[in-house]
């Protein structure tokens, strides 16, 4: 089965303002890293429109249709200081989830071996009931309970390795002993939560923190020591990587200092507990990354070990 490429090209109108790090040229760079010769035996689909009651899978239907009918005929408006609507976000926002969503039938269908989303806005930070950190919803999330709810899987897993914590992501299942959530992130930075003590009700939540100018050594240690095993003890049926690849060292929003190759050995870790407890079957969203040069590059390091393991 193939490696699955999803996006859309409405997710390049959702605008932001002059100068904002989450802008359209983020997918441009993806995609013209994706057409050289070694990706042409990628499956590629167009991300569909989530149904608004997936969404509401995660988060109320009130809010749903708020950001809906707040949606400008032109221009922008400010969710919050950092997270910005355009006429054409909420479709945007919606092939963003919906993508995720695809992805999750392809790859439990087993019509794909694996999957990779590349749309845009992003969706750790959405909360609940709350936008921010250029996020409206949370894509990662939705996937996991359709996945529940349409599938019947039992334990899925979340591993974030964007240098911004999930709050979002962390929220939406603190209280859920069904889906476990893993972040490796920078503290401090935003949003400010990812503390080790955050674990959840049901000790599901298991955050690394890193500390500002760390590494490729203290960021493989944070997988090897916390989070791997945990996934091992977890035993999840799905896992759904939140791909961010601004711990890049060439990422203007932060100080921890990946390269490339970093975020392919974590791939392939994360791919080595799926294949024994989920048969293989992963998901994953782009999150950040806001280095053109180091997005493009890793994405392509991210789909090639996604591609042959």
């Amino acid at each position: 089965m193939p490696t699955l490429l999803i996006t859309h090209p409405a997710c390049l109108d959702h605008l932001t303002p002059r100068g904002h790090p989450e802008r359209p040229d983020r997918l441009r760079a993806i995609e013209a890293a994706l057409e050289a010769e070694k990706f042409q035996t990628l499956a590629r689909e167009a991300a569909p429109l989530a149904a608004l009651e997936t969404i509401a899978l995660c988060h109320p239907m009130d809010y749903i249709t708020a950001l809906r009918d707040a949606a400008p005929d032109a221009g922008l408006i400010h969710l919050d200081a950092d997270t910005a609507m355009s006429p054409g976000t909420f479709e945007a926002a919606l092939r963003a989830a919906g993508g995720a969503v695809r992805a999750v039938d392809e790859v439990l269908e087993q019509r794909a071996q694996n999957a990779f989303v590349a749309t845009r806005p992003p969706g750790h930070h959405a909360e609940t009931a709350r936008p921010m950190g250029f996020c409206l919803f949370d894509n990662a999330a939705i996937a996991a309970r359709h996945a529940q709810n349409h599938h019947g899987v039992a334990r899925a897993a979340i591993v974030d390795f964007d240098v911004h914590h999930g709050n979002g992501s962390q929220e939406i299942f603190w209280a859920d002993k069904t889906v476990m959530y893993c972040s490796t992130h920078q503290m401090p930075l935003f949003p400010g939560t990812g503390a080790v003590g955050e674990s959840g009700e049901f000790n599901t939540v298991v955050n690394a923190p890193l500390r500002p100018g760390d590494g490729a050594e203290k960021f493989k240690a944070a997988f090897v020591e916390r989070i791997l095993p945990r996934l091992e003890d977890f035993k999840p049926e799905l896992i759904i990587i939140s791909a961010g690849f601004d711990a890049h060292y060439r990422d203007p929003l932060a100080n921890i200092n990946l390269a490339e190759e970093d975020f392919a050995w974590a791939t392939k870790k994360i791919m080595d507990v799926a294949e024994r407890h989920a048969s293989g079957r992963l998901v994953s969203l782009l999150e950040g990354g806001y280095d053109l040069q180091a997005l493009g590059n890793s994405v392509a390091a991210h789909v090639i070990a996604l591609m042959h393991g």
